[in-house]
């Protein structure tokens, strides 16, 4: 389903993909879920210290690819490392929908950055890749985003999503969706499989949903 490119496999050797693809009814997200996104943040508020945080071992290796790459870990910070940071600051997360909280829930647990996609939005082949320089697109409730030398998800007709921001092309919304969700890890293949079956569980319990399929790249 995707592919990763030669030149950023090169930069980064152990870079990898945890796909999981389904269909589901994409709407507000149940109490029972909001329980449960709320517990997990309880818990990792109580576990890291700020200074903490970017040393997890999937955090860290997003970061070292993002220097790799050229770009700052600081400055744009990768979705996992974000969130976390804003937990132990006492906000919470953003409740979105049932998928984007599931997606969030894996995300944080495991420190792997994680993007959902709508597949009807996605044209053609989609590879991984480093963005060109002097790329931008439209993120999700934001501005536009310099994603110039990121990490990269592309489809026939451009750039869609990364660690960090992902763009309004392939945003999930309310609906019976057919979507992807990414993992995005930079030290190898050996933890994917535990977190999409981590996905896998909450999606059969929250979702519902269908045609579920798993690969790792």
């Amino acid at each position: 389903m995707i592919k990763i490119d030669d030149e950023l496999k090169e930069l980064c050797p152990s870079v990898a993909l945890g796909i999981i693809s389904f269909t589901a009814c994409v709407e507000n997200s149940s109490y029972e879920l909001k329980k449960e996104l709320n517990h997990v943040v309880y818990d990792l508020e109580e576990q890291y210290q700020m200074e903490d945080i970017a040393k997890q071992t999937h955090i860290k290796a997003t970061r070292q690819a993002y220097l790799k790459l050229g770009k700052s870990p600081s400055e744009y910070r990768n979705a996992a490392e974000a969130m976390l940071r804003r937990i132990v600051k006492g906000k919470g997360l953003y409740q979105i929908n049932n998928v984007v909280e599931i997606n969030n829930i894996v995300s944080i647990k495991s420190g792997y950055s994680i993007g959902s996609y709508d597949l009807e939005n996605i044209k053609g082949q989609v590879v991984l890749k480093k963005s060109k320089q002097g790329e931008k697109y439209q993120g999700i409730g934001k501005d536009l985003i310099n994603i110039e030398n990121l990490p990269t998800l592309y489809d026939n007709e451009g750039p869609f999503g990364n660690p960090t921001s992902d763009s309004r092309k392939a945003m999930i919304q309310l609906g019976t969706r057919n979507i992807m969700m990414v993992i995005y890890s930079f030290d190898g293949k050996d933890d994917l499989l535990e977190y999409l079956e981590m996905a896998k569980y909450l999606l059969n319990k929250y979702t519902n949903a269908k045609d579920i399929k798993i690969e790792i790249v």
